[in-house]
Order: structure tokens, then sequence, then C-alpha cells
């Protein structure tokens, strides 16, 4: 049952739902700063209890900020801590019973005294959202000092009724004053402001800091040979999210959260992905194998399990080929490092290998002659190694001549096509055919198998 009866145009503006939900919204930022703990400041301490209880009208001082009050509880113990939590616990309860007088007497006061009451239950809730907050830096302490979580949860189930009780049954104006009031108080608004805008600029910091490590990286390993451009580029993208996870942390442990939780959830989170993600971490594996041990690079033309083309990107977990005629394949490092590598382009110099088949009444050495003119008048065409030309085959319609020059890898295919070209106009200046197939059929005629005329 309400504790506040107000007119229905009251109740009408009380239970619209936006309106609702932007309070609690703007509420629960409130009680967040205010009410929640931001910090554990643990320290190693017996579990014997002394006889003197903490000195609980110090540690209630309105103006004991939070650095102190944590400092004078810091070396309790956790006996003491359990004591101190429970006496704290009976303030909070005085001063909710104070919050919910002051809420009656303002439900059944006339239009004239609303003002002066609304006022006094705003400077009430402060006064308790405070000790709450003092409430959860006790049990933080006494939860890092040994205390069981079924021994603290229930402070912070109280405390967590108590708002939302409180916010349905509170006049509607009081809150509306308080949460204004939180919005410009140095413990409030301003706060959370000042935080938000500490954390953008450490994050961009950071972010920068991140940008000039790896542009330094990358510099520093692109005058090493032996690391591949694969390498260094995966090498650079690893340290930069590195650097921004470690210094994520380090923020985080700088203002005052426990990374204990963090880490752990880490942990359980990366074993449980081990097993969801065993094709990708395949993938990872085989990716790394592939850039240490480079066997080709971001360029090569290479031939990977009967996929021939070049190499355009290697990600951590796939090889991006680009074939001759533009088509893009995608193929997982785990199958690229399980195949048959070929790197066409791996050599400086490559072999070209041509058959000329001419036939049978022609002359082996008149065509031999006009191969060897063309090989010398090709300016790609390698002196060193020597050009090799030899009868390779009597094959059954013609006689092959195999060609070897040696070229420049990037020049291969010119000279393939060129030289084609060439020795065949050279032999067709000549009268030197290509041979193409043929049959001889021999016909045996049996006696008396063909008419008599």
């Amino acid at each position: 049952m309400k504790l506040v009866a107000r007119s229905p145009a009251v109740a009408t503006k009380r239970y619209n739902l936006l309106l609702q939900i932007g309070l609690l919204v703007c509420l629960w930022a409130a009680i967040s700063t205010t009410v929640l703990p931001t910090a554990s400041f643990a320290q190693e301490g017996g579990s014997a209890s002394t006889s003197q209880s903490p000195d609980i009208e110090t540690l209630s001082r309105p103006d004991l900020d939070k650095s102190e009050f944590l400092l004078r509880i810091v070396h309790l113990t956790g006996d003491q801590l359990a004591k101190l939590a429970e006496e704290w616990l009976a303030l909070t309860q005085e001063q909710t019973r104070e919050a919910a007088r002051v809420n009656i007497e303002l439900s059944k006061a006339p239009p004239t005294q609303e003002q002066s009451l609304r006022e006094q239950l705003n400077e009430a809730l402060r006064e308790r959202n405070l000790q709450f907050r003092k409430l959860g830096l006790i049990v933080e302490e006494w939860e890092a000092k040994g205390g069981k979580p079924e021994d603290t949860a229930r402070y912070e189930k109280y405390a967590a009724a108590v708002l939302h009780s409180e916010f349905e049954v509170t006049d509607l104006d009081a809150l509306l004053s308080y949460i204004r009031k939180w919005l410009t108080s140095p413990e409030g608004g301003w706060r959370l402001v000042s935080t938000v805008v500490s954390a953008l600029l450490w994050l961009t910091l950071l972010y920068a800091l991140a940008s000039v490590m790896t542009y330094a990286l990358r510099r520093r390993l692109k005058h090493e040979r032996r690391v591949s451009s694969l390498l260094r580029s995966f090498l650079s993208r690893m340290a930069f999210w590195v650097f921004l996870l470690l210094g994520g942390l380090f923020l985080l442990s700088l203002h005052g959260v426990d990374l204990t939780p963090l880490l752990a959830a880490l942990g359980g989170a990366s074993f449980i992905a081990a097993f969801a993600l065993q094709d990708t971490l395949g993938n990872l594996a085989s990716g790394l194998m592939i850039m240490i041990y480079r066997p080709f690079d971001e360029g090569d033309y290479v031939d990977v399990g009967g996929t021939a083309g070049t190499v355009k990107s290697v990600s951590v977990v796939a090889t991006t080929v680009t074939t001759p005629d533009n088509q893009i394949i995608v193929i997982p490092n785990k199958n690229v490092w399980g195949s048959t590598i070929t790197n066409v382009t791996a050599s400086a110099i490559r072999r070209v290998d041509l058959v000329f088949g001419i036939g049978y009444d022609d002359s082996i050495e008149n065509a031999v002659r006009k191969i060897e003119a063309a090989l010398s008048s090709h300016p790609l065409i390698l002196k060193t190694p020597e050009p090799i030309i030899r009868v390779g085959e009597l094959a059954d319609s013609s006689v092959n001549i195999i060609c070897r020059p040696w070229v420049n890898t990037p020049d291969y295919w010119t000279v393939y096509w060129e030289l084609t070209r060439n020795i065949k106009e050279a032999f067709d200046e000549a009268g030197i055919s290509f041979a193409y197939p043929q049959l001889d059929v021999h016909v045996k005629v049996e006696p008396g198998a063909l008419p008599q005329s």
C-alpha cells in the first residue's frame, strides 16, 4: 500500500510509463555513484576480534570522504568489520525510518508546506544514501578479508530492496528534485561527467600510444630481412591490441577496480572458447606456421591444393588468393598448411618450357638454327643459364624439339607468348612445317574379294 495519496492528475503523471523509466535510470545512476562502492582496499588481517568496538561516531561523520573512511577501516579484522556492518545497518535503518516519516508527512501536508518537506526528504535521502555507500565499503572490505558471500549478500539485498521500494512510494516531485540536486552536486552528476570525460581522455591517450608503438615496431621490423611482410603485419596488429588490453586493465586497476573476477571470467571464457572454436584455433595455428616458416609472401604466385593464384593477403585464419582471371578465393589456413604448396615466384628466375613438333620430312638442323636465332634476338631471355635446344622425342606424327630458355620471373609469360609466335613465323618463312596428327591406313585385299570385271 502506497504511503502517498495524490489527486487523479498527479496519479496519472506518477504512473506515466516513460517518465518512470527515465526516473529509474537516473536514480540508478545516482545510486551507483553514491551507494555502491567502486573500490576495495583489502589488507590481510587477523581473525581475532577485539573487545573494543570501532568508533562509529567518527566513521559516521558526513564530512568524512571515501578515502579517509577506507583508511579508518583498513586495519579492522573480518570479525570487527562484521560487527561494524551490523551497527551501520542499524544506522541506515534509522535514517530510512526518518525518510519514511518525512514522506508520510509530505503525503498529508497542505500545499504550503510541501516544498519545505520535500527539501527535508531530499536531505534525509542524501544522508541515508551516503550511509548505504559507506555500508557497501564495509561489506566489500569484509569480503576481501574472508567474509562469506552468504553473510554479506543480505546487506546488498537490503539496500536494493529499500531503494526499489522508496522509488515506488516516494513523492514524484520529491524524486525529481532529488535527481536535479544530484545531477548538479559534486558527488553526483558532476562526478559522473568527470569520470566519463576522464575515461574518454585516457582511452584516447591509450589509443594514441598504441598507434605510435605499432608504427615504431613496424618500422623496426621492416629492416629485418628474416621477417616476412605477413609476419610484420601480424606482429604489428597483435602488438596494438595487446597494448590496448594491458593498458585498459592498468587503467581499471588505477581506478580501484578489482581485476580478479574479471581475469577469472576471462580464463573461464577462454576455456569454453577453446572447445567451441576448435576449427578457428586450428586455422590460427596454421596461420602462425605460415608466417613463421614463410612458404610464400604477399604478391607470390602459388598453387595450393589445386588452387593457383597470387597471394593477396594472409590473416590469422585464412589466405586470400587472386586467380589470373581476377577471382578471389579464400582458403582456410589449415587447408593451406596441410596441402602441397608450390611457390611459382619464389625464385628470381624461371625456365620457359616449349616444345615444337616438325614433320619427319623437315630439316632438324634448319629448325634448330631458327630457334637459336629467335632466342638470341629476344631481349628478355637470359644468357646465363644458357638455353637448351634438343631433339626430345620422335613422336607418332612429329619430331619434337624442346626449347628451354631462362628468364626473370616477372617476364615469364611475356617471353612464353612472344617466343611461341616468333618461332612459328620463323618456321613459316623457312618452309618448316608443324606436324599434325596423321594416320597411314594399309588395306590388304584377299584373293577373290574384289568383283571380276
